[in-house]
C-alpha cells in the first residue's frame, strides 16, 4: 500500500522515531488500515481542504508494543487505527483553530485539546469510529501531580 488518503502516504501513517530507535514493528493489520483510511477520509482530508496547506501528523497509527513503548492509553484509538494528532507546525492555520473547526464541522468520535494554553493547545487529537459510533466528544488534556488528566469541554 502506497497511500492512506490523497495528502497521508502509508509510510507517513505508520512513522515513528521510536519504533525505528526500539526496533518496533510497527506495521498496521488489514482491519487497522481500514480504520486509517475512514480517518483520514472523514477527518484529515476534509480539514487539510479548509486549512488549505499541509497538515504536520505527529502521530497516527502505533502497534500495541509501540504504544506501551511511549506511555500512551492502554485504551489508545491510535492502536486501532482510529485516532490522528496533528500539529500546526506549517504555519497555515493555528492548532487551535483546527480544532474548532473540526468541532463544528466534521463529525468525530474523541477530539482533544492537548495541553498546551487556554489559546492554543501542543497538538490536537482526533479520531473517528463510524457515524453510528462516533460519540462527538470534546476533551481538554493537562498535567496534574505530573499525570495526564482529562476533562470535558
Amino acid at each position: 500500500m502506497d497511500r492512506i488518503s490523497k495528502h497521508i502516504s502509508y509510510k507517513e501513517a505508520i512513522y515513528s522515531n521510536t519504533s525505528l530507535r526500539l526496533n518496533i514493528d510497527n506495521t498496521p493489520s488489514d482491519y487497522q488500515i481500514t480504520n486509517m483510511v475512514g480517518v483520514a477520509t472523514n477527518i484529515f482530508e476534509p480539514l487539510r481542504d479548509w486549512v488549505g496547506g499541509a497538515i504536520k501528523i505527529n502521530s497516527m497509527f502505533r502497534s500495541d508494543e509501540l504504544n506501551k513503548a511511549i506511555g500512551g492509553s492502554t485504551k489508545s484509538q491510535h492502536c486501532q487505527g482510529r485516532a490522528i494528532d496533528i500539529d500546526d507546525t506549517f504555519g497555515h492555520k493555528t492548532n487551535s483553530e483546527m480544532f474548532e473547526y473540526i468541532k463544528a464541522n466534521l463529525d468525530f468520535d474523541q477530539l482533544i485539546w492537548e495541553f498546551g494554553d487556554d489559546n492554543n493547545p501542543n497538538w490536537v487529537h482526533v479520531s473517528y469510529v463510524s457515524k453510528d459510533e462516533n460519540r462527538g466528544r470534546c476533551l481538554k488534556a493537562y498535567k496534574e501531580n505530573g499525570k495526564s488528566k482529562y476533562m470535558v469541554i
